[in-house]
């Protein structure tokens, strides 16, 4: 039975705020800010709004939590029905382009399904799902993607050996790269620019509405993307799109290239575990067979999607009521903002026997994919179409580097459960065994 969702009074809806939204807005919703995003590992931030939520949730028995912030009224869900109602009534009743969302990405992807109205979901939408195939569990262009992959592993197999560590910031650089060929093309590789431009207009994305919008900076970052696209290199997203419509192809890159940052994210959290744990380290590679590719890794997929449970990169799935709504007994008017706050569901203790442990193999044997409360790609008629492409890419790239002989610093607190609420992935830095003084 559907519960009717209820006021919080002012003290708990303050609480919440500063509690759970607060750190979340702190951290950069469109790309993270380090200092915030190492402040909230040093207080565990994400451990206090699951403390904070399963507390209210138990005091009004499982009910959405609906406060106001100021003209704006969000109902916090607590319940993974609730969530299943969302999703699978997203786009209509619930659309994804929700308020903040909007004000956030009209700052570099305006055109982006995500925010798009209904009649321009209906080509947009389908567009995306005919260039990134999510049907597909290895892409039609998947060897290029994970041939672009081993360039990759291999170049910063050469830094590692040659200075015997490896940093975030290093990693960050060669995974752009990366992402840019798989996107672009092998031209688009050493782009920084690119990247450059995106990264200062997500920067201004993260404070949504508040910031104005930079058209010139917006205007240079569809004139490069334009200039890859117009003409794409066989084996690249970009060529895929060109096939499916190369009138939309541009409006959606942006959005591909915001998404990948996050799974690089993942996939050095997923790093950092699978060093730190010698017996799943060897099952990584103990499924890599040599000269096969593109190769299904079902192993290495479950570890970048459990690290995406553990510290998801998706702080918060947002949705908009799009007319008035029957909750309950209750009827909310039409604009109603919907929040899931993921680390509360990814890591609910009374729902999950694994909540703060890593369990990759609750993604193979189907427990976790069951479970509306796991939202690593959202779920419903609007999940992220390019899941298939990121955990094709994500998966051998975790691979290749987990078969170097790293060590993970801090390693002690990754080796054992329960692991970390909150994980600050621009503090982590591998050395090769043995190099270490």
């Amino acid at each position: 039975m559907t519960s009717t969702p209820v006021d919080l009074n002012p003290a708990d809806a303050a609480h919440v705020v500063t509690a759970v939204l607060a750190p979340l807005v702190a951290q950069g919703a469109i790309i993270r800010r380090p200092r915030a995003t190492a402040w909230a590992e040093r207080h565990q931030t994400d451990r206090t709004a699951r403390r904070v939520l399963a507390g209210l949730r138990a005091r009004h028995d499982g009910a959405p939590l609906v406060l106001r912030l100021g003209p704006r009224r969000l109902v916090v869900v607590t319940e993974p029905s609730d969530v299943q109602r969302l999703l699978e009534g997203s786009p209509e009743p619930f659309t994804p382009a929700s308020k903040e969302k909007i004000g956030a990405l009209r700052h570099f992807q305006p055109d982006g399904v995500l925010i798009s109205t209904t009649s321009d979901r209906r080509y947009r939408r389908p567009f995306n799902e005919t260039a990134l195939r999510p049907e597909m569990p290895v892409h039609d262009d998947g060897a290029a993607f994970t041939d672009a992959v081993r360039h990759g592993a291999a170049a910063l197999a050469r830094q590692l050996h040659d200075s015997g560590r490896l940093d975030a910031s290093t990693f960050t650089d060669t995974w752009w790269e990366i992402v840019l060929q798989v996107v672009l093309g092998p031209s688009a590789r050493t782009d920084r620019a690119l990247v450059d431009v995106l990264d200062a207009l997500r920067r201004d994305a993260n404070w949504s509405w508040f910031h104005p919008r930079n058209d010139r900076l917006r205007a240079e970052l569809g004139r490069r993307i334009e200039s890859y696209v117009a003409m794409p290199e066989p084996g690249t997203l970009a060529a895929a799109a060109h096939a499916a419509g190369s009138v939309t192809a541009p409006g959606q890159v942006p959005h591909w290239l915001f998404a990948f940052d996050a799974a690089g994210a993942a996939t050095l959290r997923a790093l950092a575990v699978v060093t730190a744990r010698p017996e799943v380290r060897a099952r990584v590679l103990a499924e890599v067979t040599p000269g096969v590719e593109p190769a299904l890794l079902p192993y290495a997929r479950a570890c970048v999607l459990e690290s995406l449970r553990l510290w998801p990169t998706t702080l918060v799935v947002l949705r908009d009521s799009t007319g008035p709504t029957t909750w309950g007994e209750r009827t909310l008017p039409g604009g109603t903002g919907f929040a899931v706050v993921s680390a509360f569901f990814h890591r609910d203790p009374d729902r999950l026997d694994h909540a703060d442990g890593f369990a990759p193999e609750a993604w193979l044997d189907g427990r976790n994919n069951a479970d509306w409360g796991l939202v690593p790609f959202s779920g419903g008629p609007v999940s992220c179409p390019g899941r298939n492409v990121v955990l094709l890419v994500t998966s051998h790239l975790l691979a290749h580097l987990a078969g170097h002989d790293l060590r993970v610093e801090r390693g002690r607190y990754l080796a054992s459960d329960p692991l970390p609420a909150t994980m600050d992935h621009f503090g982590l830095r591998f050395d090769l065994a043995g190099t270490r003084g």
